[in-house]
């Protein structure tokens, strides 16, 4: 067995919201959305590459503890590869998501913030350096 694409399923009670944030500021771009048959929505955004981190917990901890200086995360958390750690978590902040941190150097290379997006998300917003 082969895997093909990673697809994050995410549950948003506010759909509207969701879609605006992560499609309209974070900027990824719509790749289809096929309604459901029951009269819902659904929207696939295209996200790039994609790749599955796994941590121990104590590794979470610690990339917890270097990115926002305690641990916040639940298991799940999302990380996007930006060209602007910078200007990329103002426009979040300005489109309501919660900035948990600014951007910061990090000993991984990159720069990281920290922001509590729509539908529960927690994400890691890095640019390498």
């Amino acid at each position: 067995m082969a895997v093909r694409q990673l697809r994050l399923v995410v549950t948003a009670e506010d759909y509207d919201e969701a879609v605006r944030f992560y499609r309209d500021v974070l900027g990824m771009p719509e790749r289809d959305a096929v309604p459901p048959g029951n009269g819902g929505r659904v929207m696939i955004l295209d996200a790039g590459a994609a790749t599955l981190e796994l941590a121990e917990p104590a590794t979470a901890e610690y990339i917890d503890s270097v990115e926002v200086g305690r641990r916040v995360a639940g298991h799940i958390r999302v990380a996007f590869e930006v060209d602007d750690v910078h200007g990329g978590t103002e426009a979040l902040r300005s489109a309501g998501g919660e900035v948990l941190a600014e951007p910061t150097p990090t000993p991984f290379r990159s720069t990281n913030a920290r922001v509590e997006g729509p539908a529960g998300l927690q994400l890691t917003l890095f640019q390498m350096d």
